[in-house]
């Protein structure tokens, strides 16, 4: 691999103005596309095949006036007032008549004669139905609905918006992302040592993510796709965008501090040897990221391969564009002239800090290993009470229409009229004198039940072959005891089946929980999946079976910590204020799928940054000591910076208004600083000083079937620069690691 991309990133010195030219007309044309002929994109998470959805689609074949969207109108009267008093009345009647003129819409129910009004005149609220799904009504119409209320708000009335047609579209672009951007060139300044190379990693990553991004909203128009998807590309794409580039110009500017190396052929080098690791670690996100395709969620597919799409992007990029623009800027980014070492010193290369926080985390490696194991496990105490969940209008901002409305219905009718459900059932298979019974009887046993707070009427179609029975029940969207009722409703199933009919408990509270359920069944496999993703690419990129075991359970506790920290903030309510979280709630259904393909593939960069340059110096040098603190020394600074970094760009989306773009930042945020310092930093080296000469070690059956992908650059020409002599850094190995049979053999 390393010859490949040595000859690459040489040609694309070469021909840079080319290269250049071509990357940015690639942006221009798609980005124009993609900005003018952006597809449509939904917030809603469907899955085909569960129960919910099998009713959705039965009540759009059936009952297509009720199966669109529906807006939810509260309304309630000022302190001293009722709704009952004729002003009141009046206006709710105008503006309920203005918001039945509006196109779309099939029905608007009255409150007084649904009897949706509270027992103490002070609260009501009127569905308002359209025959588009949610994601179809157009904004014009939600913009209608609104100015519809006009009336009931001269006349002193509070109007507040809820239901699936008033979800708000997720936005970036904030002035907390702008901040997290900010921070990162900050960083990159300060690992890079030069403002013109800060700026690099920026302008290529922009790039990516500018053709990624508007290439993904592009393709929206053939594809369904959730406002989310977008919205992943451009974290996932911005931050390994960053970080990529960061990689191969801090190893480009390493190597032009020697004064007779060349700009050309150190930029073919960079490309070869940090480009090697980064082709790897990208390879990794993207098979990740496509990954999530064996969960048999589409929306969680397309959300994978948008996101998959953009960080090959990148990595394209990074072996491109990046060489052709350090090509072009030439002897500007050789940095100045230092000291050289003076005769006899045994201080090393590289980062003096790095090199001091090796030695110490090598100095007792069992200690610090038993230490961090135990604070990881802290961590993610919280994860064992994990739920899932799709977030409710609770969890909008407090300032929202949505929000507003959660609470004012909560207060006037209860908690539950948050959370509807629909009993669908078809009863074309009940014979038609039999039907009204059937249905009375599971009205009955609807109401009669104790978790439910009130059933509407039962609502049927022309021919009664299938019929709706809205169920509110006395709990939430986010109480378990809420989960638990549907689960108790369906097993009404069985009664309803014997006279010939079929049941099905629907709705967007119900849908919420199969997705969840979903999901929660399909986390297995796909953890199973990566694990064993993992040891494989390890095993070809190390040649080593413990390096990789090391790299699976760090990473497994990454991921248990992460959780427990996103379990105790979003769930437990933990530092809400803070973080200016509405609600605690169940965390967002499909947050740990993509918590653990996402931070697999950025906890695999590191791996492979931090051990690739361990495993470069004890193949020149046979010295497993040395090693560890040459490759920290060497490339702590940059891992660190690329992990502020990530750090940087995910927590900018913390302070996003969008609940689940909130949580999926903070996870991701939090996970990278635990694995990159906690663990790639801290128990990496002290896990590698235990292991010795043993952690390099192959058996020789496995040595001759995998691949040599040579990613650390050892059959380039000439020997690596940066390659030190063992006794500059430890002392040599006790004779008994010596008799250690090893994989890797003493190249000079």
């Amino acid at each position: 691999m390393a010859s490949v991309l040595y000859a690459l990133g040489g040609w694309a010195a070469r021909h840079r103005g080319r290269v250049v030219a071509v990357w940015l007309l690639l942006l221009a044309a798609i980005g124009g596309l993609g900005a003018t002929m952006a597809g449509p994109v939904s917030t809603e998470f469907s899955v085909p095949g569960i129960e919910s959805q099998q009713a959705q689609d039965l009540l759009e074949k059936k009952m297509p006036d009720v199966a669109g969207g529906f807006a939810r109108v509260v309304i309630v009267a000022p302190a001293d007032g009722t709704l009952a008093t004729g002003t009141a009345r009046t206006a709710i009647k105008e503006s309920l008549h203005k918001a039945d003129g509006i196109p779309g819409v099939v029905h608007v129910a009255d409150p007084f004669q649904e009897q949706t009004v509270a027992a103490d005149q002070k609260t009501a609220f009127a569905d308002v139905q359209f025959r588009q799904a949610a994601d179809q009504v157009p904004e014009s119409a939600r913009q209608a609905l609104t100015d519809a209320g006009a009336a009931m708000r001269d006349a002193g009335l509070q109007v507040e918006y809820g239901g699936t047609v008033m979800e708000p579209a997720t936005e970036v672009g904030g002035p907390a992302e702008v901040i997290g951007v900010i921070v990162a060139f900050a960083i990159l300044a300060l690992a890079l040592g030069s403002l013109i190379a800060a700026g690099l990693p920026l302008v290529t990553a922009f790039v990516g993510v500018g053709i990624g991004v508007l290439g993904v909203q592009l393709v929206a128009n053939v594809v369904d796709m959730t406002s989310t998807a977008t919205v992943l590309a451009l974290m996932i794409g911005l931050a390994v965008g960053i970080d990529y580039a960061l990689f191969i110009i801090a190893r480009h500017r390493e190597q032009l501090a020697d004064p007779a190396t060349g700009v050309e052929e150190s930029t073919a080098r960079a490309t070869a040897t940090a480009g090697s690791a980064v082709v790897f670690a990208g390879a990794t996100v993207v098979i990740a990221l496509a990954a999530l395709a064996v969960t048999g969620i589409p929306f969680l597919t397309v959300m994978g391969l948008a996101a998959a799409a953009t960080v090959a992007l990148t990595v394209l990029i990074a072996v491109t564009l990046v060489p052709a623009v350090l090509g072009l800027l030439g002897e500007r980014l050789r940095p100045r002239p230092q000291q050289p070492k003076t005769e006899g010193s045994n201080k090393p290369k590289g980062n003096p800090w790095s090199h001091a926080w090796a030695r110490m985390v090598t100095r007792k490696p069992l200690l610090v290993l038993l230490a961090g194991v135990i604070a990881l496990l802290a961590l993610a105490l919280p994860a064992q009470n994990l739920r899932l969940g799709l977030p409710s209008n609770a969890s909008q901002p407090t300032s929202s229409t949505q929000h507003k409305s959660h609470d004012l219905l909560a207060k006037g009718f209860g908690p539950g009229f948050n959370a509807p459900l629909t009993a669908v059932v078809d009863t074309s298979g009940i014979p038609p004198t039999d039907r009204e019974q059937v249905l009375a009887e599971l009205h009955a046993t609807l109401t009669k039940d104790p978790g439910v707070a009130h059933v509407d009427r039962p609502v049927p179609n022309e021919d009664s072959s299938v019929v709706a029975i809205p169920v509110f029940p006395k709990t939430g969207p986010d109480d378990q005891a809420t989960t638990d009722l549907v689960h108790h409703l369906r097993d009404n199933k069985a009664a309803v089946a014997q006279e010939g009919g079929t049941l099905y408990i629907a709705g967007s509270t119900a849908a919420a929980i199969d997705v969840s359920a979903k999901l929660s069944d399909a986390l297995p496999l796909f953890v199973g999946i990566i694990v064993i993703l993992a040891l494989v690419l390890l095993t070809v990129a190390f040649r080593s079976v413990l390096v990789p075991l090391k790299a699976v359970l760090g990473f497994l506790l990454s991921i248990a910590a992460s959780l427990g920290a996103t379990v105790w903030v979003f769930q437990e309510g933990h530092l809400a204020d803070l973080l200016d979280i509405p609600s605690a709630g169940p965390v967002t259904a499909f947050l740990p799928v993509l918590l653990i393909g996402v931070l697999f593939g950025l906890a695999m960069d590191y791996e492979v940054f931090l051990v690739s340059r361990m495993r470069e110096q004890y193949e020149h040098t046979g010295d497993a000591a040395g090693a560890i603190t040459h490759g920290i020394a060497r490339s702590g600074r940059v891992v660190t910076a690329a992990a502020l970094i990530m750090v940087a760009v995910f927590g900018g989306f913390v302070f996003n208004h969008d609940p689940i773009i909130k949580s999926i930042g903070f996870a991701l945020a939090i996970g990278v600083l635990i694995d990159g310092f906690l663990v790639r930093m801290t128990l990496v080296p002290a896990a590698m000083a235990l292991l010795g000469r043993r952690a390099w070690h192959l058996p020789r059956w496995l040595d001759r079937i995998i691949p040599d992908v040579d990613i650390e650059g050892a059959d380039l020409p000439g020997p690596p620069a940066d390659c030190e002599p063992a006794e500059a850094n430890a002392a040599p190995p006790a004779p008994q690691e010596l008799t250690t049979v090893t994989s890797a053999p003493h190249r000079d």
